[in-house]
């Protein structure tokens, strides 16, 4: 069987996607080995996430420099056998590619040769290395003329590594080679040093093409890094609103050049950043600029370019993809190419999304490519080969950054000629003569235009949803088309998504796994034979906590909790559900009836022999202990208490389940907050459930029966505009999100969805002014509130009560979901 090693899975080039073994590094093999400061020296796995690498060794002030933008889930051995860069790679040298960090490969062949290989062809057995020099004696000229001398060279084998001016570095000439040569074990990599301060000058150009006409005269200045941002990646941003914070702290502008400066103090690094700006100031026309010292600025400018892969997409209103996306030509001759690109794109139709490492002539490009039909599919193609022609004509290479894979393989005899191409095949079969590891990748590669997820074939299965999914036309698989393998559901520090695989380190717990999964059924592929009822699906979004993390945080809103909902309406369609599903999901209707007589209710579950009989019955844990109920619920207590006298202004409080029955206290406190803000505070006369456990357990058609139910008992108030606020944010999120989804062309829904608020985003709405309180917090944001709103508001309202508060930004509640 064919093997394919593979580490986060975020490679844009098709290099982690063929019929083979996959060999996932990154749940067990991701240890750093060993670590000398002194020698700047340390000893990987291969599944070390970059980002865990740099904070071990940050104590140091040491760093592995290539950091493309998924470094924070992307591991060491992915980033090595596709020789990726990134933003800090130029601290390596000039073309600061992984490859130039390696000293030292732990290989394994196909065939079972475990090796340790490195410079001078240390480690290799007498027939490897008399089969390694004979290739290099017979191609040395070949290669010494027809490789790219740019700055990023990353497409084809890095068969310069082995010329005895190189040093004959055969680990250099097996990075880069995308697991279609060994599987690698370990790697010996070396570090540089990673200045303690920053600064970073943010400088503005009318567009892209005149910034790219001044990247040089900034390198003489020698940042540590210097990136490109343009309008297409902005503009986007604001359709998604996303990272809009980030986003107004940029200078006025069409395109941005982010340079980066660093040194011991901050104070240095701020002097080297006013040397660009100085300089800069005496052209003619100079660009804005803003100079950035702050560590927590420097973190939101950088964002909006992190965010820039992710944004790319607008669904479904704009859908790029990154088929050619990485093209690299010399910095001096950048501005000149990408007028040229631009004049290509429009000659073809198609639009695209820019962003990059201008300092080192890479460009990013996400384009409006039509993968959906023949003709569509035809043009691809098309563009691919006069883009291949373009960059070349410019001296420089298919593949800056990422790789080649299936993306740019086809093409490469055109970028070497079929001699060097013939030398990448003899080179592979040295190592693999079988042609088992990632086969048709680089060498005898699959056509570009194969075995791509959608194609002229593609044609979804149409179903009818209880979802209607208006963000995405109307339809279900468009939803799960959404996710396009960012990965950045794969962290496992920070942000909300993935609680399942953070702990389970399982693809198929992930965001991306889970879309992707439903993807394929919808497709009717292998995985999804079994329709609604496929157990491969089911499996792998039991552990699902329906957080809504992913909406929140994935950049393209993949929304699994949503999607989960509507797979289990499916899958229980005219059969029983477990034990729980009925227990939780039916919570509501079981707290009404403990609501009549609280104090037997609580003796009953207080008492440990009925107490563990019901926990049986209703399959959940034995740990667990049951909730109490309230002596009096909220709205009992709001109808006796009496509404406080006045007029408007009004406000609805939401009593929802959890509060009304279980704990009042919070309800009261809300009341009396809404009152002494000047408010009129109303409860639902009636006893009212949004129905958000039901969507846990797929129990649609109820939960559309409570919701209408709830469009009909506040009939008048929301035709009166009048605000509801609630306290649970699951309920809130049921109004500003499931409610439209479900009944998007119903106007009460859409009205009641507009005025629906959580308690702290109305009274800062309103300019509420608290007493004081002087006490310090920690802040916990809720899932679903995260998912649909920033924790801005609460962290206004409590800052202007006087607390002195932390605001945590790891992991999940469990708060949220059966869970």
């Amino acid at each position: 069987a064919p093997v394919l090693g593979r580490g986060g899975g975020t490679s844009l080039g098709g290099q982690t996607c063929n019929v083979a073994v996959v060999i996932d590094f990154s749940k067990y093999m991701n240890r750093l080995l060993d670590f000398d400061a002194t020698r700047k020296l340390a000893r990987v796995q291969p599944g070390l996430v970059g980002m865990h690498f740099r904070n071990a060794t940050a104590e140091q002030a040491l760093t592995w420099a290539p950091d493309p933008a998924t470094f924070e889930y992307c591991t060491l051995g992915g980033m090595i056998v596709n020789n990726s860069c990134g933003v800090h790679s130029t601290m390596l040298g000039m073309e600061g590619r992984s490859s130039d960090s390696v000293e030292e490969l732990e290989i394994l062949t196909y065939r079972g040769e475990r090796l340790r290989v490195g410079r001078d062809g240390e480690g290799l057995t007498p027939d490897l290395r008399e089969e390694l020099v004979s290739l290099r004696d017979r191609y040395g000229d070949f290669v010494r003329e027809r490789y790219p001398k740019i700055p990023r060279r990353v497409s084809g084998y890095n068969l310069d590594d082995l010329l005895p001016e190189k040093g004959f570095h055969v680990a250099r000439a097996l990075a880069g080679t995308e697991g279609t040569c060994v599987l690698v074990l370990e790697a010996v990599v070396r570090l540089v040093d990673w200045p303690s301060s920053r600064a970073l000058v943010v400088l503005g150009y009318p567009d892209q093409f005149q910034a790219a006409d001044h990247v040089m005269e900034i390198l003489e200045h020698r940042p540590l890094g210097l990136e490109a941002v343009d309008s297409t990646v902005t503009e986007n941003l604001k359709k998604l609103r996303f990272n809009l914070d980030a986003f107004a702290l940029y200078p006025e502008g069409g395109a941005w050049l982010l340079a980066e400066f660093g040194g011991a103090t901050t104070d240095e690094a701020v002097e080297r950043a006013r040397g660009l700006i100085d300089d800069v100031r005496r052209q003619t026309r100079a660009p804005t600029m803003k100079l950035f010292s702050d560590y927590a600025e420097q973190k939101q400018i950088w964002l909006v370019r992190e965010s820039s892969i992710g944004v790319s997409r607008v669904p479904p209103d704009l859908e790029t993809w990154s088929c050619w996306e990485d093209a690299a030509v010399a910095p001096e001759r950048l501005g000149a190419y990408l007028r040229d690109f631009k004049k290509l794109l429009d000659h073809h139709g198609y639009y695209c999304v820019f962003f990059g490492h201008y300092g080192q002539g890479c460009v990013h490009s996400r384009i409006t490519f039509d993968l959906k039909s023949a003709e569509g599919v035809r043009g691809f193609r098309a563009f691919m080969e006069d883009a291949s022609d373009l960059v070349l004509s410019y001296g420089g290479s298919l593949s800056g950054e990422h790789g080649d894979g299936q993306s740019h393989a086809e093409l490469l005899p055109k970028m070497f000629g079929q001699e060097l191409v013939g030398a990448f095949r003899e080179f592979k079969s040295i190592w693999d003569p079988d042609f088992k590891l990632n086969p048709h990748k680089i060498v005898d590669p699959y056509p570009l235009d194969s075995n791509l997820r959608l194609g002229a074939a593609y044609r979804p299965r149409p179903v009818q949803t209880h979802f209607r999914f208006p963000r995405d036309g109307g339809s279900f698989a468009a939803a799960t088309e959404r996710c396009f393998g960012v990965g950045k559901c794969r962290r496992t520090e920070g942000g909300t998504m993935c609680p399942s695989f953070m702990v389970t380190r399982e693809e198929m717990h992930t965001t991306r796994g889970r879309a992707h999964l439903l993807f394929e059924l919808l497709n009717g592929e292998a995985i999804g034979k079994n329709g609604w009822r496929d157990p491969h699906v089911k499996e792998a979004l039991d552990l699902c906590l329906a957080c809504k993390g992913c909406k929140g945080d994935c950049p393209v809103s993949v929304d699994v909790a949503t999607y989960k909902a509507e797979f289990l309406s499916h899958y229980y369609a005219g059969r029983l559900r477990p034990p729980s599903a009925y227990a939780l999901g039916l919570f509501h209707r079981w707290a009404r009836l403990a609501s009549r007589a609280p104090r037997v209710a609580n003796a009953v579950v207080g008492s440990a022999p009925l107490a563990g009989g019901i926990k049986r019955l209703a399959g959940l844990s034995g740990e667990r202990p049951l909730p109490t109920f309230a002596r009096e619920t909220l709205q009992r207590w709001f109808e006796r208490r009496g509404p406080r006298e006045g007029g408007d202004p009004r406000v609805l409080l939401w009593p929802d389940t959890f509060t009304n029955y279980l704990r009042p206290e919070p309800g009261k406190a809300a009341v009396e907050v809404l009152e002494a803000a000047g408010y009129r505070v109303e409860l639902p006369r009636k006893r009212l459930c949004c129905g958000r456990p039901l969507y846990d357990y797929g129990m649609l058609d109820r939960a559309e029966r409570q919701l209408r139910e709830i469009l009909d008992a506040l009939r008048e108030p929301i035709a009166a505009g009048v605000p509801v606020v609630g306290l649970e944010p699951s309920c809130v999120a049921v109004f500003r999100d499931e409610l439209v989804n479900l009944f998007p062309d119903d106007p009460a829904a859409t009205r009641l969805s507009a005025q629906t608020f959580f308690l702290a985003e109305f009274l800062e709405r309103e300019g509420y002014e608290p007493p004081k309180l002087e006490h310090t917090a920690i802040v916990h944001g809720h899932c679903h509130h995260k998912s649909l709103l920033k924790m801005t508001d609460v962290e206004q309202l409590l800052a202007r009560v006087g607390l002195d508060f932390e605001t945590l930004d790891s992991g999940c509640c469990g708060l949220a979901g059966s869970f």
